[in-house]
């Protein structure tokens, strides 16, 4: 399915947006999160669209090993931009059609054997 990235680009992380302009009529996606093209991942509080760098604890961006640990990584805002490649989005209204049918099993591939609570859809560029 080819995304039209023109739909996504100046909203922000928690922003709801409808999703029939990305070939998915009736339903509508809430942005849950991003990263961009070096892997580098986004953070919601973040006013902007740039990078910063930030002292963290832990949360987005970072995982502490030791307790106390805390180190200043580049984090992205969490306005979506052109150098985004992954956004994440969970569906919090469906349309007339399913999911399955929107979006057809590969042979060979496994079947989920328990069906998630949530079902999160994970946007390329």
């Amino acid at each position: 399915m080819a995304v039209a990235a023109g739909a996504i680009v100046g909203k922000r992380i928690g922003d709801e947006i409808d999703a029939g302009t990305l070939g998915l009529a009736g339903y509508k996606i809430l942005i849950t999160g991003a990263s961009d093209r070096t892997g580098i991942t986004a953070k919601k509080g973040l006013p902007g669209a740039g990078r910063k760098k930030l002292l963290l604890a832990g949360g987005i961006g970072f995982h502490p090993t030791m307790d106390g640990e805390r180190r200043r990584k580049t984090i992205r805002a969490s306005e979506i931009t052109q150098d985004f490649v992954q956004i994440n989005a969970r569906v919090t209204t469906y349309g007339e059609k399913n999911l399955d049918e929107l979006f057809p099993k590969v042979e060979g591939e496994k079947k989920a054997e328990k069906r998630p609570k949530r079902e999160i859809i994970y946007l390329f560029f």
